[in-house]
């Protein structure tokens, strides 16, 4: 069986904490700080993507806007901070980056979402689109980049496994333990929103209204 369809309610999460709606939307380029690269449309991190991913997700920009994009493939944290004065003439109209979150974005980030942990097939759309927000946010990865900072994602992956759900809105809050005091309330929150869906979603499955 599939992975569901993460909800719509999910979607709004993300695009959410992305970027905070249409009214809020940046369409020039953005650095979130920490490790991050530059990033445009709805949560678009150009330093994650390689260069031929960026040039098929990109096609509705011009050639040279292209060529700037694919440049900042790779670079992340200082590297592409200094990059970002020079990239603000770069403008991504909110229309297209509706777009390519929509039928780009979310699609990949379902796919590594169910490609990551098991048993996705068993959650609720809600649920479902808690873990692909996680997911959207900080990867797929289980293998640590500093000390246990992706404990929690491995102990999320041994529970979907083991079709153990329950636990896994708290595994979720427990994360806010690598971003508190560090000036990320966003990320803080965000985590909070996911755990709340994802009990949401096991609600609903409890009472049988999915």
């Amino acid at each position: 069986m599939s992975a569901p369809v993460p909800s719509v309610t999910s979607l709004s999460l993300i695009e959410y904490y992305e970027v905070g709606g249409a009214g809020t939307y940046n369409s020039r380029p953005v650095w979130p700080g920490g490790a991050s690269g530059l990033t445009i449309g709805i949560g678009y991190d150009l330093g994650y993507a390689n260069t031929a991913q960026i040039a098929t997700d990109w096609l509705a920009v011009s050639p040279a806007i292209q060529i700037r994009l694919q440049s900042y493939a790779g670079r992340t944290g200082a590297s592409a901070h200094v990059l970002l004065a020079a990239a603000q003439d770069i403008i991504i109209p909110w229309g297209l980056a509706k777009r390519v979150f929509e039928e780009t974005d979310i699609p990949r980030a379902s796919a590594l979402t169910a490609q990551a942990f098991q048993n996705t097939d068993q959650l609720s759309p809600d649920s479902f689109g808690a873990l692909v927000s996680l997911v959207f946010n900080r990867g797929a990865s289980m293998t640590d980049t500093s000390p246990g900072n992706r404990l929690e994602m491995r102990e999320i992956r041994d529970a979907m496994q083991a079709a153990e759900f329950n636990p896994i809105p708290d595994l979720i809050r427990s994360m806010k333990r690598l971003w508190q005091g560090r000036g990320l309330d966003g990320l803080l929150a965000r985590r909070d929103a996911e755990a709340a869906l994802f009990e949401k979603g096991l609600r609903q499955q409890q009472q049988g209204v999915i």
